[in-house]
């Protein structure tokens, strides 16, 4: 009997020893076993919402598990994002995240959720921003609206979707790198910033670049310039501002998933590559064209670190223009 005893202890300690080896692989493998839900911290019907929407169905085909859009909108994205940051780590809980998670703890004095909270997953896309102006201004370059700025400190003003939204950064960082003083109208949101452009009460604007471009298209809104490194295309003709003289200006809208910090690696692994298959889609490369994004996929170590890059930059800016948010 002490033969048999040791023999079976032996015999499970190799088997427990197996089971060790095993189980990250056998992890991945399981996963996903029930839907996933994915969290969209903004309206229905918005950009983000729409690309949710998009990758979602293909996500959920990869992976042969429904994934469920679920709207949680309020505090600029703050509110969504602390819902998903609280779920279980387990893979099952997605935020489809957007510039609001880095610029948010740059400019809000507190957050209903830490940023580490928040790990990456994967970069899909990105959207230019662009810099329109009315077209009875006259002004046709960037170069004539910086000289009409500094003629005229403090006379000109921009609108914006809302304070602390990447469109008010966006034109905070335009004014630090050209030096220029123009006043900022916030408006609750891009269509009644859009319709204040198109009124002329205001002079210039930075806008998503599927929002603008029907104005841009009908001549009433002109476009300067694109804030991305390359130009658009859908503007080939327009320059970026790096082009027009600033450098050191790369903005985009851009899109992509995080999840509650602590996923296993594994199931980060399997998520990261089936999302890598998504934005190669044919569908799904046209759809996000037709919305006026370009695919631009990312793996967890390159998106984290265009994340950072991202909160440094806002950080530079929020603090420079004074914006803080109660």
């Amino acid at each position: 009997m002490a033969f048999t005893l040791s023999r079976r202890a032996v015999l499970c300690a190799a088997a427990g020893s197996l089971l060790a080896l095993t189980t990250p692989l056998a992890l991945a493998q399981a996963w996903p076993e029930r839907p996933i839900r994915l969290v969209v911290p903004f309206p229905p019907g918005g950009l983000i919402d729409s690309m949710a929407r998009l990758v979602s169905a293909h996500l959920g085909q990869a992976l042969g598990q429904t994934v469920v859009v679920d709207n949680k909108p309020g505090a600029g994205g703050n509110i969504g994002a602390a819902d998903a940051a609280r779920a279980n780590p387990d893979g099952y809980t997605l935020l489809m995240a957007s510039p609001a998670i880095t610029i948010s703890p740059a400019v809000y004095k507190s957050l209903p959720y830490a940023p580490d909270s928040l790990e990456a997953i994967a970069m899909l896309g990105r959207v230019p921003n662009v810099l329109v102006v009315n077209t009875e201004s006259g002004i046709k370059t960037v170069q004539e609206l910086v000289a009409q700025a500094k003629a005229k400190p403090g006379a000109l003003n921009y609108a914006s979707n809302g304070n602390g939204t990447s469109l008010h950064l966006s034109a905070e960082l335009f004014k630090r790198l050209t030096n220029t003083d123009v006043t900022h109208v916030p408006y609750r949101g891009s269509a009644a910033a859009s319709s204040a452009m198109l009124g002329n009460e205001v002079n210039m604007m930075f806008d998503n670049l599927p929002s603008a471009m029907g104005q841009i298209q009908a001549g009433r809104l002109r476009a300067l310039a694109v804030t991305t490194a390359q130009r658009s295309e859908s503007l080939p003709d327009v320059p970026t501002l790096m082009e027009a003289g600033l450098s050191n200006f790369n903005v985009s809208a851009w899109f992509g998933v995080v999840a509650p910090a602590g996923v296993p690696p594994e199931v980060v692994a399997r998520l990261s590559a089936a999302l890598a298959e998504v934005v190669k889609n044919p569908e799904v490369v046209a759809a996000m064209k037709r919305q006026g994004a370009e695919p631009a996929f990312m793996d967890p170590k390159a998106t984290s670190a265009a994340l950072a890059s991202d909160a440094a930059q806002w950080k530079q800016v929020a603090t420079a223009a004074n914006i803080i948010i109660d």
